[in-house]
């Protein structure tokens, strides 16, 4: 199973908060909060090569909380170290 450290981690987070005015503009898919840990998510099944079944599926249309959610499920085994993903995460929400 493939891990992320706290510095890659922080490295992703850091590369979507600089784009985010792009990634918003081209990707109107709800609100500012939901495109930026949407696509933050995406980053994670990317860079740790999640197969389908490892991959959050979701019921009805996904907010801002269940991304959150998702991602720190995502992630919950798959830290190299204990870290507080949930301070990164949070710059994507107002």
């Amino acid at each position: 199973m493939a891990t992320i450290s706290e510095t890659e981690f922080a490295r992703i987070c850091d590369g979507i908060w600089a784009d985010r005015d792009v990634i918003v503009k081209h990707n109107p898919i709800g609100t500012r909060d939901e495109t930026l840990l949407w696509m933050l998510l995406g980053c994670l099944i990317s860079y740790l090569a999640l197969s389908e079944l490892e991959t959050p599926c979701f019921a009805g249309r996904p907010d801002a909380a269940t991304y959150r959610e998702a991602i720190e499920f995502v992630l919950k085994n798959r830290r190299e170290s204990d870290f507080d993903a949930g301070k990164y995460i949070d710059q994507f929400t107002s």
